[in-house]
C-alpha cells in the first residue's frame, strides 16, 4: 500500500509579472483604495480596493481629468469630469491603437497590465515557421490582444458576446491601420464557438482566455467562471496545435488564489507536457515605488 504521506509534494512556484507602464499608459500613484493613471493624455482617478497603503504623491491627484465614484460592489457608478475629456481618444500600446472611453463600470477599454502576455504571445508567434500563426482570443473585449497578434502576422479569431465590444474593437482596428489584417470578429458565446471549432477540427497556435466572473452570451446563456471555466479550458486544450502552441488564462476580481488557476491548467494540459507558469499580474507605479496587483494568470507553452 502506498503511503500517501511519503509521496513528493507538488510545489508550484508562483511568479509576479509587474509591468512598469509604456508610452500610452502610466500608474502615477495609488493609495486609500484608489489609483491615479494616465491613459494617453488623460489622467483618471479610479477605485482600487487593493491599494491599502497611503498615496505617495498627494500633490498630483489634483491633475485628474475625471474621478470615478462607485455606486455598488459591481463597480457600477459614474464619472465626475474635472477637466474636459473627449468622448474617445487614442492610446498607443505595443504597436496598435486603442480608442479609450470613460465607461459606466469604471473601465476605459484597455487593461494595460496584459501587455506582458501580449509580448509573450508575440514571442511564440515569431517562432512558428512554415505556416501562418493562428490565434483565438476568447472574451476578447475591445480587441487589443487581437490587434497585437494581427500586427505580428497572425490570422486571428476574436470572440465576444457583446456586439458593442466588437464594434469598439473594429474602431480600434481602423485606428491601428490594420484594415487588411485577417481578423474574424465573432459575436457569440465562447463555449458554443469553441465546441463548434472542435467539431470542425480547427487548431490554434495561441489561445487567450480572459473571462469575467459572470456574464451572458448572445442568446442569454449564463456564464459563471467557477462552474464553466474548467469545461471551457478542457475544450481549449483540444484546439491547440500539436506543436509550438501557447495558452494564456487570466482572471480578474475573483475570490481565488493563483494556485486555483495553476491547478486547473496543469490538469487540463497534463497529457501535453510542456511548461506551466502561474502567478499574478501587477502594474508598477511610475518611479518604481510599489507594485499594484491587478489579476491572476496561468499560462502554458509547448515543450
Amino acid at each position: 500500500m502506498t503511503d500517501r504521506h511519503k509521496q513528493p509534494a507538488i510545489e508550484p512556484t508562483l511568479r509576479l509579472i509587474a509591468m512598469g507602464g509604456f508610452k500610452g499608459y502610466a500608474l502615477l500613484d495609488s493609495g486609500n483604495g484608489r489609483k491615479l493613471e494616465r491613459f494617453g493624455p488623460i489622467v483618471v482617478d479610479r477605485p482600487e480596493p487593493q491599494a491599502l497603503w497611503s498615496p505617495a504623491r498627494r500633490d498630483i491627484w489634483k491633475d485628474a481629468h475625471a474621478v470615478f465614484a462607485a455606486e455598488d460592489e459591481d463597480e457600477k457608478g459614474r464619472w465626475k469630469h474635472l477637466k474636459p475629456v473627449p468622448d474617445t481618444w487614442d492610446v498607443p500600446v505595443e504597436g496598435v491603437t486603442v480608442k479609450a472611453r470613460l465607461m459606466a463600470f469604471r473601465h476605459l477599454g484597455l487593461f494595460p497590465e496584459q501587455l506582458p502576455h501580449w509580448q509573450w504571445m508575440r514571442e511564440g508567434l515569431a517562432a512558428i515557421k512554415g505556416e501562418t500563426p493562428r490565434v483565438l482570443n476568447l472574451f476578447g473585449y475591445t480587441g487589443a490582444a487581437s490587434l497585437v497578434a494581427a500586427a505580428a502576422g497572425a490570422e486571428v479569431v476574436h470572440v465576444d458576446a457583446s456586439k458593442k465590444a466588437i464594434s469598439w474593437a473594429r474602431e480600434n482596428q481602423a485606428a491601428s491601420n490594420l484594415d487588411k489584417a485577417v481578423i474574424r470578429w465573432i459575436a457569440e458565446d465562447a463555449r458554443k464557438f469553441v465546441a463548434r471549432e472542435i467539431r470542425r477540427g480547427r487548431t490554434y497556435h495561441c489561445i487567450l482566455v480572459d473571462p469575467p466572473k459572470y456574464g451572458r452570451g448572445t442568446d442569454g446563456e449564463i456564464w459563471d467562471l467557477f462552474a464553466d471555466l474548467p469545461g471551457l479550458m478542457r475544450d481549449c486544450e483540444k484546439l491547440l496545435a500539436p506543436k509550438q502552441s501557447r495558452l494564456v488564462l487570466t482572471a480578474y476580481a475573483i475570490r481565488a488564489s493563483a494556485l486555483a488557476l495553476d491547478g486547473l491548467t496543469r490538469e487540463v494540459m497534463a497529457a501535453r507536457g510542456g511548461a506551466v507558469e502561474s502567478g499574478e499580474l501587477a502594474i508598477t507605479e511610475e518611479g518604481g515605488r510599489r507594485a499594484l496587483g491587478t489579476s491572476l494568470y496561468s499560462r502554458w507553452s509547448a515543450a
